[in-house]
């Protein structure tokens, strides 16, 4: 932030295919500007995800750059339709003040359209149930605020699941995070058993990558990748690591992460062949 002004994720994804763009044409912040009939300020603060952008100037600046192809152009007016939409809304999120800097993260997360969820150690978050959370946060070292106010704006992420339009999860889970017992054998009972439940959705696909794949690019990260537009056209990553949180927002990075995330999966088992092994180490607990 500065002064009032918010650098959101979104902002910045579409600032910098428009820096690329006009990289790429070989012109400046100058001439942008004077298309526009505004300063060079102006362009930056776009150019930074400053600002909210404005369909008229993005139809502009992509004349000026030379993009033409309808569909590229109307990616990023989606793109800027749902990140002024994300400025705008006062959802759920907001009457969670424990939130931090997730604050960002579940508000793009409700405004996605598809998520792929690669996990190493734990469940996903959408897919936990209220004993699952709260063991994890029992066990955080650093957790502050109040446990349940947290536990209850996990659950009230999940509705999402639920929602119009429907949200796509994608969840991909090493065989660890399934035998890892978090809150005890009891606790992980409920949450395996739910995982089978929930996979049931149309919107869920749950698979998992067994102890058996082998050693796999992809057992040092953990990442999701979140969708606003077709898929892979307007994607931004989303990692955490201890003590901070890390966006890729676009280009070659966030495909490379998709890239990745497909292999993973087509080592993974198969929908039907991952929920029979949730299933039974259900009921070796």
């Amino acid at each position: 932030m500065q002064g009032n002004s918010t650098s959101t994720v979104l902002g910045r994804r579409l600032g910098g295919e428009l820096t690329k763009l006009r990289t790429a044409a070989g012109l400046t912040q100058t001439h942008a500007a004077k298309v526009l009939t505004g300063s060079t300020t102006k362009v930056a603060k776009m150019e930074g995800g400053w600002v909210p952008m404005r369909d008229p100037d993005i139809r502009a600046l992509c004349e000026l750059y030379g993009l033409s192809d309808p569909a590229a152009v109307g990616g990023l007016l989606e793109l800027a339709r749902v990140d002024r939409e994300r400025r705008k809304a006062k959802g759920w999120w907001n009457e969670f003040p424990n939130l931090g800097d997730m604050q960002e993260y579940v508000a793009l997360e409700n405004a996605a359209t598809a998520i792929k969820a690669w996990q190493l150690t734990f469940v996903p978050g959408l897919l936990q149930t209220p004993d699952y959370i709260r063991a994890l946060r029992n066990d955080a070292p650093s957790a502050g605020g109040d446990h349940e106010e947290f536990v209850a704006a996990r659950l009230a992420r999940q509705r999402r699941l639920d929602e119009a339009p429907q949200l796509s999860l994608r969840a991909v889970v090493y065989e660890a995070a399934l035998r890892n017992l978090i809150g005890g054998a009891d606790v992980m009972r409920g949450q395996l058993d739910h995982l089978v439940a929930v996979a049931r959705k149309d919107s869920v696909s749950l698979r998992v990558l067994p102890f058996s794949a082998g050693a796999r690019h992809g057992l040092n990260c953990t990442f999701n990748i979140i969708s606003f537009a077709e898929p892979g056209a307007m994607d931004v990553v989303y990692m955490e690591v201890p003590f901070r949180r890390i966006w890729v927002e676009g280009g070659d990075a966030a495909a490379q992460h998709d890239e990745l995330f497909e292999r993973i999966a087509e080592r993974a088992l198969n929908e039907h062949d991952s929920l029979e092994l949730i299933a039974n180490l259900s009921g070796e607990l």
